[in-house]
């Protein structure tokens, strides 16, 4: 009964569209083949494996609450992004952090880590997931403690981070072979000052040598893509950070690779839906890490409010999805992990096909001839359409739980397996 509820919702809402010149088919169908990155380090407060009951943070990583059953192992965690992806319409990746490698319980260094640290990764993924992300974990290590990486003025300092970032590049790689889609590899360090520096140029003229020699050697980017990625400021850099909007940018640019832009990464006037068209003019793909920052880079669950939607609508607009990389950047341990994911997951498809559901080319002509009028007439005629019959059909066209059914398979699967963590 509930499914023919839906169906029938979704017949009206169907009209309701058509009458606009909007194709909701057209839209779902669109809509299933764009994937999104789901971060491992929610299922397990940015933990990792290297050592049993390490706990990472440090260079403005932060997980805070004490929400009881997160992840312990691999395993555990494996077993969680499944239960949230079970809930999640379409077929999505994973994005993991290099101190999650599996080294079979002996210590591997961060300059050490090799593809075969990631095979139990690998071979679980296949069949489940539409590909793969990494990112090198340049914080919570000993020889990141003082607050610099790849830009510290120690030259064998600096040399074991370029180490760990080439070794990161192959493992991406290797991932991106193993999928047949391109792994996007992440590069994000914390080096910075605490107080005013009196150099500021020094540091960057070090990143940038050190980023250049990781990326020296050229991977075929049908299975890998460099990306790097900024920030304002982190706990303990809060004067300086080396690794600037600016400075980022100018590198992609400068180097033609992925500039990732992460939402709780700027001013808190700043949003990154403004970004979107300025960068794709000038680099040839783009990496988005969707958060939700609360007055500084706290990385909050992802809700559907203005800039989720903002952010949805330039994609989609732009036409320039197909070359946007779409990953998921948030961890909060005060609620239910898995639920988390979902939330988060579930809202950026949301608003994906909220964004989809425009006549974005009639808007468009409007804006084009400077009838403004009509231009706010239709983006405020749009809120009040059907979009939650669409979304609710989608999720029962791709089996997955409609509105909050999945609310209580996550509170069964919390019962049965997370409370006897």
């Amino acid at each position: 009964m509930a499914d023919k509820r839906v169906e029938q919702a979704y017949a009206v809402a169907k009209e309701q569209y058509a009458a606009i010149g909007v194709d909701t088919e057209a839209a779902l169908k669109k809509l299933a083949t764009v994937p999104v990155s789901m971060h491992c380090w929610q299922g397990d407060d940015v933990g990792g494996f290297e050592t049993a009951g390490a706990e990472l943070s440090g260079g403005g990583i932060q997980a805070t609450g004490n929400y009881p059953g997160k992840a312990r192992t691999i395993d555990e965690l494996q077993s969680d992004v499944e239960k949230a992806m079970s809930l999640i319409p379409g077929k999505h990746r994973l994005n993991l952090h290099a101190c999650y490698l599996d080294n079979g319980g002996t210590f591997v260094d961060r300059n050490e880590v090799r593809p075969e640290h990631f095979q139990r990764w690998i071979d679980w993924g296949k069949g489940k997931l539409h590909g793969m992300d990494f990112n090198p974990t340049y914080f919570s290590h000993p020889k990141a403690a003082d607050g610099f990486t790849l830009a510290h003025p120690d030259q064998g300092i600096r040399q074991f981070w370029i180490d760990h970032g080439i070794a990161c590049r192959k493992i991406g790689a290797a991932m991106g072979k193993a999928f047949g889609t391109p792994t996007v590899t992440n590069f994000w360090m914390p080096d910075g000052y605490k107080d005013i520096p009196v150099d500021r140029l020094a540091p960057r003229q070090r990143l940038a040598e050190s980023l250049d020699t990781i990326l020296a050697e050229k991977i075929d980017p049908k299975i890998h893509l460099d990306a790097v990625e900024s920030k304002l400021f982190g706990i303990g850099a809060e004067s300086y950070t080396v690794g600037s909007h600016e400075f980022y940018m100018g590198y992609a640019v400068s180097r033609q690779i992925l500039l990732c832009l992460d939402a709780g990464h700027y001013h808190p006037t700043e949003v990154i839906s403004d970004k979107i068209s300025a960068v794709m003019m000038f680099v040839p793909e783009l990496l988005l890490h969707v958060s939700r920052p609360v007055r500084w880079d706290s990385d909050h669950v992802v809700i559907l409010n203005e800039e989720l939607l903002a952010i949805a609508q330039e994609l989609v607009r732009s036409g320039k999805l197909e070359k946007v990389h779409i990953g998921l950047d948030f961890f909060d341990a005060s609620i239910n992990r898995i639920a988390a994911w979902v939330i988060g997951m579930r809202n950026m498809i949301k608003a994906l096909l909220y964004a989809m559901l425009e006549p974005t080319e009639e808007m468009k002509q409007a804006e084009l001839a400077m009838d403004y009028t009509k231009r706010l007439a239709m983006m405020e005629e749009l809120k009040t359409l059907p979009f939650g019959a669409v979304w609710d059909y989608y999720c029962h066209t791709q089996n997955v739980p409609v509105g909050m059914a999945w609310f209580e398979q996550v509170r069964q699967y919390e019962k049965d397996v997370l409370s006897k963590r």
